[in-house]
């Protein structure tokens, strides 16, 4: 089931051959955060666009939610969506505002016994519709949302083996013993809950994208349409094995905060070699496991205009959903702009890095290069990426030789902003303007 507003049986096609005053359709592969700061510039443009999102995220509040509750991490696609949101009346900002809003941050507060946690508080407030988070937000509304949320809240009880609200919310450290509010998502809860109500994903999507008003013409796909939790793996080119996402990229000291992926963090020892997908008990390349790519995000691929690998963080937001079967089949049967947005700074999991290094980490993926000999493919660079977007100033060596010789000619480079905190970034409007240039560009020369 596609996951749209709208229509509840399948996506419409993002692109139409025959229409060439339509507004362009894309396929993002992103994750969650780097992104975000450039979708409500694109909506601007066109909102034909299917973002897909991995479900393998384990930190934050979305760690929590799945080391209780179980199921697929759906913090990215929840954030996503939120950012594809109406904000065109009063209703439609308030609830935008509510499924955004996040409990109060005291890991102090959220493990001390004997203290009313603020969180917990906060929650209470939300969930019975008191919190001032309800202004201006319908009756039909309300309910739709409460209704998730205290299913939310019911499971979690039931887990935790308490049995009354009075219990939960009292000034007592039961709760807290299996799970930290602080921090935590409403909209995480929401989405969970619907999940959990409906067994489905999908379904859950379908209800967030609903309630947000998200443009029918916008596709938010999990990579993968499961149930059942996701554990990200990566394989360092030292042999060493890392679990976990969280691990991979930003590893913390155990608290509940929130995630900075620009923080000091130790280096890894070795670059990685490849991510991977691992059983939930596993812990070596023996517990690999094959997740199925989600049928729609194969469809939609078949039809966009251009499929743009966003900035963000490589081997964990990107590549997940690149090393699955059938995507990288797709990707390289297509004549169309293949774009990578490149990184303006180096982190964790790219420390060192030039952009051709980039594109074969993108086609190795694609190629499923360093998993089972079965499944491996053997295409060239080019056919997976064939135009690059450079924010200028940006710390990634160009080698433009090495893209030559990958089959990369079209480099662009695109107006920055320097964010005193993330470094060098895309201008979201010029970033924009260059990637629909790009594809009509593209477009109008092959129908010459």
């Amino acid at each position: 089931m596609a996951c749209r507003c709208g229509d509840s049986s399948r996506a419409a096609p993002l692109s139409n051959e025959n229409d060439d005053q339509a507004q362009p359709s894309l396929l993002v592969f992103s994750g969650g955060t780097a992104f975000n700061g450039v979708v409500e510039e694109l909506k601007r443009v066109t909102t034909r666009v299917a973002h897909v999102l991995p479900v393998s995220d384990d930190g934050g509040s979305t760690a929590e939610i799945v080391s209780v509750l179980g199921g697929p991490a759906v913090g990215d696609i929840r954030s996503r969506c939120l950012r594809l949101s109406d904000e065109s009346t009063c209703e439609a900002l308030a609830v935008r505002r509510l499924l955004g809003h996040r409990l109060p941050h005291d890991a102090v507060l959220a493990k001390e016994n004997g203290i009313k946690r603020l969180e917990l508080l906060s929650l209470y407030e939300i969930v019975e519709g008191l919190h001032f988070l309800w202004k201006d937000v319908s009756q039909p509304y309300r309910e739709t949302i409460r209704a998730f949320l205290v299913y939310f809240q019911n499971e979690f009880l039931g887990f935790c083996g308490i049995y009354s609200t009075t219990t939960f919310f009292a000034d007592t450290p039961s709760s807290s013993q299996y799970f930290c509010f602080s921090n935590g998502s409403i909209g995480n809860f929401f989405f969970a809950g619907a999940r959990i109500f409906f067994q489905s994903l999908d379904a859950a999507v379908f209800l967030f994208s609903r309630v947000s008003d998200i443009p029918a013409e916008s596709l938010v796909l999990p990579v993968v349409s499961t149930n059942d939790r996701l554990t990200l793996g990566c394989e360092l080119w030292d042999g060493t094995i890392i679990r976990g996402q969280n691990e991979i990229s930003h590893p913390t000291n155990g608290l509940l905060e929130p995630i900075n992926k620009e923080s000091s963090t130790a280096a890894l020892p070795s670059r990685i070699k490849r991510v991977f997908y691992m059983s939930s008990e596993g812990s070596n390349l023996l517990h690999e496991v094959f997740p199925v790519a989600n049928p729609i995000v194969l469809e939609q691929l078949s039809k966009v205009d251009s499929i743009v690998y966003a900035m963000g963080s490589l081997f964990t937001s990107i590549c997940p959903s690149l090393v699955l079967l059938g995507i990288g089949e797709i990707i390289s049967s297509r004549s169309i702009p293949k774009v990578l947005l490149l990184n303006g700074s180096h982190d964790r999991e790219t420390s060192g890095m030039s952009a051709s290094d980039f594109v074969t980490a993108i086609a190795n993926a694609l190629d499923r290069t360093y998993g089972d000999p079965q499944k491996r493919l053997k295409k060239l660079p080019g056919e997976y990426v064939n135009s690059l977007l450079v924010p200028r100033g940006g710390q990634v060596p160009v080698d433009t030789e090495c893209l030559a010789a990958q089959g990369i000619f079209h480099v662009v480079t695109v107006e920055s902003i320097l964010d005193p905190k993330l470094g060098v970034i895309f201008d979201p409007k010029s970033l924009v303007e260059a990637l629909v240039n790009l594809i009509r560009e593209r477009k109008y020369s092959r129908l010459r």
